[in-house]
């Protein structure tokens, strides 16, 4: 069956068609929702609700563009949904040098260490971090979706690259220490 079939069976509500669409896209989205997400429990959270609003909103997608673009777009708006009513994204003014590069003698770093850093950083540099670096949204793109100023976004960035950085840098001499 294509996947313009499974869509289409999915429009009808027919139940087999979204567990094969869950089954189909179900690791790929749990992914993007670890990223946006405080640890596992919430990404799944997200994750089945962003599943909830794709098969709501599953008539509105109109085979223009890609479909897992679209599922993208949701599960990330979903994710974000949960931290905007938080006031996660409050106004800071202050904006640190954008271009502060992480530089790490050891190039062994594993996904999953950088996954599990990534997650414990606050909220809004967490989710700042991910739709930039690991998404490739704009700042401009960030501010719109996220609800805050260009100069936020660049400034939550800055300070989620110095705080990865710190944490990698103390790891790594820890390790030289051991």
């Amino acid at each position: 069956m294509s996947l313009e079939e499974l869509i289409d069976q999915c429009k009808r509500r027919d139940r087999k068609a979204q567990e094969q669409l869950y089954r189909l896209f179900c690791n790929k989205l749990y992914s993007l929702c670890l990223k946006y997400s405080r640890n596992e429990a919430q990404a799944q959270d997200n994750l089945q609700d962003s599943f909830v609003t794709i098969f709501n909103k599953i008539d509105q997608y109109s085979y223009k563009g890609s479909f897992e673009g679209w599922l993208k777009r949701i599960t990330i708006n979903t994710s974000l949904q949960k931290y905007r009513s938080d006031g996660v994204f409050d106004i800071i003014n202050e904006v640190p040098d954008e271009n502060e590069s992480i530089e790490v003698e050891d190039n062994d770093i594993s996904l999953d260490y950088l996954l599990s850093i990534i997650q414990e950083l606050p909220d809004r540099y967490r989710i700042t971090f991910s739709l930039y670096v690991l998404d490739g949204y704009s700042h401009k793109e960030i501010s719109s979706m996220l609800k805050i100023t260009e100069g936020t976004s660049k400034s939550n960035l800055a300070r989620a690259r110095a705080s990865l950085k710190e944490r990698i840098e103390l790891d790594h001499l820890k390790k030289k220490v051991n």
